[in-house]
């Protein structure tokens, strides 16, 4: 039984055992006991507050059993709403201490995972898209009640504190995290976790929103590998919708979870000593049984090859981006990455 259940099951209970007591005071006292004597008698009874019998009651023995009844079924009936009230606080608190110990180890033990700074608009498309190509991250926002309703609906971990300060940043696991993303409302907040984010771990890729145009270089020179600029893109998005739009239709159909499929376009960097170095694509044979497509391919220091045929050679550092479903794309990146 949950909380409002039992706690409505015992204040019913004790109403009944209220209003009880009073019509059988009444009833049992006769002329002399008006109707706030009764309900007066039921409730010091009921409190055992002591103030004795404000009517004599030495001649009435019913009225004496009917008090005995009261104090019995009323004292059970308090102390049933006051032990879940009381249980619903500790195990309340109980739960936050044990679930936030548990969080934090969980946090600890995660490497090569993603940081999101803010929760705002932009914040929770980027947590969706983390979620359903089921990436390791770690939320970073002020306001802990809105993570707290987040964490109900999806298993996510997150620091409540500010993205700014080192200490924060350090419990979020940044100095082994792979990305950083920081969605903050005022450019100056995000200039400020980039610079942060970048001393702490100088190999840490970092992706910054923009608000203004001006301040992408300064972003850039903080240590920001990319600065995402939303205004722009939203232009950009709606002339798209205008001149080309069955293009747009395809990608955002793509990008939507389908029948509990999620597509999307990865990429894939051949790490040193692969298995792979050296080999063709053919050779490497990296989609097998999957319906992944590669679309492009990068050397190191070569410009992208669009729709690579077989023969293409694989080297160390070499970028290939896939387009497939998220699980089968995660298939291929394992088997690529593999040494």
């Amino acid at each position: 039984m949950n909380f409002r259940k039992r706690l409505i099951k015992g204040l019913i209970f004790t109403f009944i055992t209220i209003a009880a007591g009073t019509a059988g005071y009444e009833l049992l006292g006769g002329p002399e006991w008006s109707f706030l004597d009764s309900i007066y008698m039921t409730i010091i009874t009921l409190t055992t507050v002591g103030f004795g019998e404000i009517q004599d009651m030495s001649g009435n023995p019913y009225a004496r059993i009917l008090t005995i009844f009261i104090i019995l079924f009323g004292m059970g009936s308090i102390l049933f709403v006051v032990s879940t009230i009381t249980g619903f606080i500790v195990e309340g608190e109980l739960t936050n201490v044990f679930g936030r110990r548990k969080m934090l180890k969980e946090i600890s033990n995660l490497k090569n995972h993603f940081i999101v700074c803010g929760l705002g608009n932009i914040g929770n498309v980027v947590v969706k898209e983390l979620i359903q190509t089921k990436r390791d991250f770690v939320i970073v926002d002020t306001d802990s009640e809105k993570l707290e309703k987040l964490s109900e609906a999806e298993d996510i971990c997150y620091i409540s504190g500010d993205a700014t300060n080192d200490k924060t940043l350090i419990s979020a696991g940044i100095q082994k995290a792979q990305g950083l993303i920081t969605t903050l409302s005022e450019d100056k907040d995000n200039l400020f976790v980039t610079l942060t984010a970048k001393q702490l771990n100088p190999d840490l890729r970092i992706v910054s929103k923009g608000v203004e145009e001006h301040t992408i270089k300064k972003l850039k020179m903080a240590g920001a590998d990319s600065v995402v600029m939303p205004n722009s893109i939203g232009g950009l998005r709606m002339v798209s919708e205008l001149i080309r739009p069955a293009a747009v239709s395809f990608l955002d159909k793509m990008l939507r979870t389908q029948k509990g499929k999620t597509y999307r376009i990865e990429e894939i960097t051949i790490p040193p000593k692969s298995q792979f170095i050296g080999k063709t694509l053919s050779q490497a044979n990296l989609l097998k049984g999957t319906r992944v497509l590669i679309v492009a391919m990068k050397g190191e220091e070569e410009d992208f090859i669009y729709n690579p045929d077989d023969k293409s050679i694989i080297t160390d550092g070499t970028v290939i981006v896939i387009l497939g479903e998220s699980m089968e794309t995660k298939k291929v990146r394992e088997l690529a990455e593999r040494q």
